[in-house]
C-alpha cells in the first residue's frame, strides 16, 4: 500500500512538472448515463482492476450518486499499451426527478425531498462537467429500450461538444439483456457489451479505451 501510494504521488508530481513544459494534463474520462444504469458499478470495477480500490457506493435507490466523484491517476496497461487518466463518476442523468419516487424505498418525505433536491443539483453539475471531459463512457442498461429522452440528450450534448464517446451496453449478465438493440440504435459509436457487476468483457472495453485515446 505504501509503495502504491508513493507511485501515485510520483505520477501526480510528474504531471504537475510536465504541465510547466507544455505537456498535456491527465485525461479526464467521465462515466455518464441514466439513473441505475450501473455507472458507479462500472467505475468501481475499473478502479478495482487498476487501483485495487473502489470509487463510490452502489445502491438500488435511485440517485445514490448525487455529486461528482473522482479517482485520480488511474494507470491502465493492456496489450503493450498504456493510458493514464482521472476517472470521473457522475450523477445519473434524468429529465424529471420527483421526491415521491423515493417514498417507495421507505424514505420519509423530508429525506425524499432532500434527495430530490440534491439529485437535481447533481444532474446540472454533471452536464457542466461535460466540457472538461476528454473521453466519455456512456453507460446504457441493455435490458431496456435504448432510444429514450435521456440517452438521446446525453449523446446530443456530447456530439455538440465534439467529445469522443464509447457506449457501454451494461448488464449482459441479466437474461433479458439485448445489447444488439443499442448497437442498432447508435451505429455511429463504438458499443461494447459488458457486465460491470461480474467483470464480463471488461478487457474489450479497456482495449477500446486504449484505441480511442488521443
Amino acid at each position: 500500500m505504501v509503495l502504491r501510494h508513493l507511485q501515485r504521488l510520483h505520477g501526480r508530481l510528474a504531471d504537475i512538472i510536465g504541465s510547466f513544459f507544455g505537456k498535456r494534463k491527465l485525461m479526464k474520462i467521465g462515466v455518464y448515463g441514466p439513473v441505475n444504469a450501473g455507472k458507479t458499478t462500472l467505475a468501481n470495477t475499473i478502479c478495482l482492476d487498476w487501483l485495487g480500490e473502489e470509487l463510490g457506493k452502489v445502491s438500488a435507490i435511485p440517485h445514490e450518486t448525487r455529486e461528482i466523484q473522482m479517482k485520480e491517476h488511474v494507470e491502465m496497461k493492456q496489450d503493450g499499451k498504456k493510458l493514464v487518466f482521472n476517472l470521473i463518476d457522475t450523477p445519473g442523468i434524468a429529465t424529471k426527478i420527483d421526491f415521491e419516487d423515493f417514498l417507495k424505498f421507505g424514505m420519509s418525505k423530508q429525506a425524499a425531498r432532500k434527495r430530490a433536491k440534491e439529485a437535481t443539483k447533481g444532474v446540472i453539475e454533471a452536464i457542466k462537467w461535460l466540457d472538461k471531459m476528454d473521453l466519455v463512457l456512456v453507460i446504457m442498461d441493455s435490458t431496456k429500450e435504448p432510444v429514450d429522452q435521456v440517452n438521446v440528450t446525453i449523446l446530443g450534448n456530447l456530439e455538440a461538444r465534439g467529445k469522443p464517446v464509447i457506449i457501454v451496453a451494461n448488464k449482459l449478465d441479466v437474461k433479458s439483456s439485448k445489447a444488439y438493440r443499442i448497437r442498432s440504435a447508435f451505429p455511429q459509436y463504438p458499443v461494447i457489451g459488458v457486465s460491470a457487476k461480474t467483470g464480463y468483457n471488461m478487457k474489450e472495453l479497456y482495449k477500446t479505451m486504449l484505441e480511442v485515446k488521443k
